[in-house]
Order: structure tokens, then C-alpha cells, then sequence
């Protein structure tokens, strides 16, 4: 063959490669901290399928949520908007609207097959999917209820037997395999690594005899901070012995617990197995006291961290997947949690606080040839920004009621700042006792608003007290920092159109 044609052909080819839309993969835990992922800085875990993400793609160091809890965390995702403009405030009150605009029926006007797989926390008969297969509400971590629905069929429940991160896994393999031909966008939903972190068995073990040093902050008195006070979500008098931690008195009263009741003989026993010598040795000890909480602490970390383990191995997969099949290099994956939690800071389990823990929200990127390998993305951002992201990547028109902001530039290394400060808002009034509260942070200073259950302020100098252990509302050395932050937080709620926020201020 003539070499001019080899060079035409060669370039058509390149063209065509250009011009293929990109495919996407989201895949979204379920209160998994960001202190928990190796890439993080993490000591204890063991995540090579993320670190193998961070090493290949891009790691987030600053992104952060609208509202930190589950439900309200996806609709934002979803919309591209705030949870007072969604509609999808709390997980006790809320219903999302599926009828309104979301970022996958833009996708699939622009060509795209769509799919949610796993947790979504949202209701039932979604929109804007070709293909779903959900876990009913929370879901359960052993042979959970599926709902299906392909292209706007009747939806079918199904109960597979099996472990939760396999499952979801295995259908979003399931489903990639019909769909190589054509650009895709699959979100996939892990429950893990929820409450009450129940391990696939074969990772009992996998973190039982490492060290876990106490958080400096673990024993915290919670001076100055009245809202942190008075939640429930502290390990040492909120964490449950039974409901959490799995130390029943014998089997027949583990079996009763509605966790393990759709468990199978086999599945039960070897829970019994594993979490019976450990409640012996526990009874014997009789804890109290710092040593009581200081045990809990431990026992919360190891199941939590065994939790952890399916949800990455199954990770993995899925970037093996991708590989094996070509479709590596023209997707972006992009690895999230719903928001933060707490790994024993202040002594806490949970999230829902602005404070950074629960606040910030791990997130990691892939994408070959678009994302520089070992990038540190420092710039805020926000997890209403994802949507408008994509589909500046895709080539789809952004809608001009979407209150994100794309940071695709972050991504391509093209800019280093993201935005100048973030607002959020948690509206929730009611489990673990969490008053409700807004703000806002720039990175060095963060100004809280709290309601409802306490009513008052709260302001931290970010950089000289990055743990949030002292309140400095009060201080006469920061009132100017606290004109200023007013007026930032003022300025934010306008922009994001929260007249609650408004009228609670008197604005």
C-alpha cells in the first residue's frame, strides 16, 4: 500500500478517535472518609484499586458538599443544584422530583445510553435512565432487593443471593457489556460503607491486628462549640454494642436482628464464627469508662475498614474492565463519596456537621490523555459542579438554571483555582440530633449559621486551627473577619437563590 495512503488513513483514523464522545463511569460510596483511602494519607487502609486511580489520574484534595448526607447528596449530583432548589432537603421529609432536569437526560439527548446501578437513595422509577437496577431504599448489605427497570419497562424486583459490592458490581459489568458500541454513562452506587458496616466474610481479618491510634481530637470537650455538644453520634454513649458492633449475647439474638435475617444458614454462621469469640473476650474484659469507648473506637475502625475492602476490590474490577475492553482510554471514571465522615474525630461516628470531616468529601479522577497521572487538584469544588463538568466534556449544552460550576480546566490542568469559597446548608432535624445550620468557608476562614435546635454562631480560623476546636465568634481579635465572612456568606445564599437561609438571617 502506497505511503501517502498509510499517512491518510492514519489521520482519518485520529480524526474519527477525536471526534468518538467520551464515555463516563461515576461510582459513589456511601460515607466513605477520605481518611480512610490510602492516596489520602491514610496509614491503616488498604485501597489499592483507589490509590490506583489517585496514581493514574487526578486526586481532589478540597471538594466538598452542598449537604452532608446521602440522599440530598445524589440529588445534587443528579441536578447540578442545591438541595432548596431540587427539592431534595432531607432524607426524613423529602421526595425528589425525577421530572425535573437532570444531567443524564441531557446526556441522552446528545446520544448517550445512561444507567444507575446499586444505591441511589431516591425513590423508585427514575428518569433519564435506559437501564436501572437499584437497591430498594438503603438496601442491605446480604441478598439484597433489586428494582429493574430497561427502557422504561414495568419494574421487576429480584433478591440475588450474594454480597452487596459483588452484586451491584456484577450488573454494572452486566450492563457495560451490551453497551461498548455506542457512549455511555454509568453512575454505580455502593452501599458501603453505610451503617452498619457489615464485611463481606471473606474480609473478616483483613484489619483486625492493626494499630489505630486515638484521633488527637477523640476526647473532645466541645468548649465553645454548642451545636457539637449536643449530637448523638458519639462512639462512646451513642454507638450500640448489638446494632452496631455485632457483640450479641448468642446467636438466636443476632438472628433476630433485621440485619441478619435475610441472611442465609451458611452467611449467618460465619458471621457467628467471626464475631462470637470476639463478644467472649469482650464480656470478660468488663470495660468502662475511656476503656469501654477506646474498645468501641477499635472494633467501629476494624469493621469499618473490612467494610471497606469488598467496595475497593469490586473497584477494581471495574477498572480492569474498562482496560481489558479498550474502553480505558476514553472514559472518565470518577470515584466519590456522598460526603464525609467521622473516624472517631471528636469522638464521633456519622457526618451532617460543616466541620471538615463530614464537610469534605474524598474524590478521585481518571482519564488518559485528558487528566495528567499523580495530579493534586487544590482548587474547591463542589459536588453541584460534577454535572455541569460533564457535560462540558461531552459537548452537551450546560442548562442556564444549573447552579454548578464546571471544572473541566481543573481537570486538564489548565487552571489551578477552583472556586473562591463554597456554601452549604444541612436541613435535617431529627436522627442524631444535629441542629440544623449554613454556611461558608474560603479555605482560611469558615462562618457557621446554626437554627432550630441551637440558635448561634460559629467561626474558625481555618489555618491556624484546621481541627475546629475552638470557636472564635466571640474573640474580639476576629470581628472584622467576621463582618467580612458575613457578607461572603450573604453574598453566597443570594447567589444560590436560599431565601431560608435569607429569612432566618433577616435579610
Amino acid at each position: 500500500m502506497p505511503r501517502f495512503i498509510i499517512v491518510f488513513l492514519t489521520l482519518l483514523s485520529s480524526v474519527a478517535w477525536a471526534q468518538k464522545k467520551p464515555n463516563i463511569v461515576i461510582i459513589i460510596s456511601d460515607d466513605h472518609a477520605y481518611q480512610a483511602i490510602g492516596a489520602y494519607g491514610s496509614k491503616v487502609a488498604h485501597t489499592p484499586n483507589l490509590d490506583r486511580m489517585a496514581n493514574q489520574g487526578a486526586i481532589f484534595n478540597h471538594a466538598y458538599v452542598t449537604n452532608s448526607i446521602c440522599g440530598p447528596s445524589r440529588a445534587s449530583l443528579l441536578t447540578g443544584k442545591y438541595s432548596h432548589i431540587n427539592g431534595f432537603k432531607d432524607n426524613e421529609t423529602s421526595n425528589f422530583d425525577h421530572h425535573q432536569d437532570l444531567f443524564v437526560k441531557q446526556l441522552q439527548h446528545n446520544g448517550y445510553q445512561t444507567a444507575w446501578i446499586g444505591k441511589i437513595h431516591l425513590g423508585r422509577e427514575l428518569q433519564g435512565f435506559n437501564y436501572y437496577s437499584i437497591l430498594n431504599e438503603q438496601g442491605h448489605y446480604f441478598n439484597p432487593d433489586f428494582i429493574t427497570s430497561v427502557d422504561g419497562s414495568a419494574e421487576v424486583i429480584d433478591r440475588p443471593q450474594g454480597y452487596v459490592a459483588d452484586l451491584v458490581t456484577d450488573r454494572a459489568l452486566d450492563w457495560l457489556e451490551t453497551k461498548q458500541d455506542e457512549p455511555f454513562c454509568l453512575i454505580l452506587g455502593h452501599k458501603s460503607t453505610h451503617r452498619t458496616w457489615m464485611p463481606d466474610p471473606k474480609d473478616f481479618g483483613s484489619n483486625d491486628t492493626k494499630d489505630f491510634p486515638l484521633p488527637e481530637t477523640f476526647y473532645d470537650d466541645y468548649s465553645s462549640r454548642q451545636a457539637a455538644s449536643q449530637q448523638e453520634m458519639s462512639i462512646a454513649k451513642d454507638m450500640m454494642l448489638g446494632y452496631d458492633l455485632k457483640m450479641f449475647e448468642s446467636p438466636q439474638k443476632m438472628r433476630e436482628d433485621g440485619n441478619f435475617k435475610r441472611m442465609s444458614d451458611t452467611q449467618f454462621q460465619q458471621y457467628v464464627d467471626y464475631y462470637q469469640p470476639i463478644y467472649e473476650d469482650f464480656k470478660k474484659a468488663n470495660l468502662s469508662g475511656k476503656e469501654l469507648a477506646e474498645w468501641k473506637y477499635r472494633r467501629y475502625m476494624i469493621d469499618y475498614l473490612n467494610t471497606a475492602e469488598s467496595m475497593d476490590r469490586n473497584i477494581g474490577r471495574v477498572l480492569d474492565y474498562l482496560k481489558e475492553h479498550d474502553l480505558e482510554e476514553n472514559t472518565l471514571v470518577v470515584y466519590l463519596s456522598d460526603q464525609g465522615f467521622y473516624l472517631g474525630e471528636h469522638g464521633w461516628f456519622d457526618k451532617r456537621f460543616m466541620y471538615e470531616e463530614s464537610f469534605r468529601t474524598p474524590m478521585i479522577a481518571q482519564f488518559p490523555g485528558v487528566i495528567e497521572p499523580q495530579s493534586k487538584i487544590d482548587g474547591m469544588v463542589l459536588n453541584i459542579d460534577i454535572a455541569p463538568t460533564l457535560l462540558e466534556l461531552t459537548g452537551t449544552a450546560v442548562p442556564k438554571d444549573m447552579q454548578g460550576k464546571s471544572f473541566l480546566s481543573l481537570l486538564q490542568g489548565k487552571k489551578q483555582q477552583g472556586r473562591k469559597q463554597i456554601y452549604y446548608h444541612y436541613y435535617e432535624n431529627g436522627e442524631h440530633a444535629v441542629s440544623p445550620h449554613f454556611g461558608v468557608s474560603n479555605g482560611s476562614y469558615k462562618l457557621i449559621r446554626f437554627y432550630k435546635r441551637v440558635d448561634g454562631w460559629e467561626l474558625f480560623d481555618m489555618k491556624k486551627d484546621p481541627q475546629e476546636m475552638r470557636n472564635v465568634y466571640q474573640d474580639p481579635a476576629y470581628q472584622r473577619v467576621v463582618q467580612k465572612m458575613k457578607k461572603v456568606l450573604i453574598k453566597e445564599i443570594k447567589a444560590a437563590e436560599d431565601t431560608d437561609a435569607l429569612e432566618i438571617l433577616g435579610k
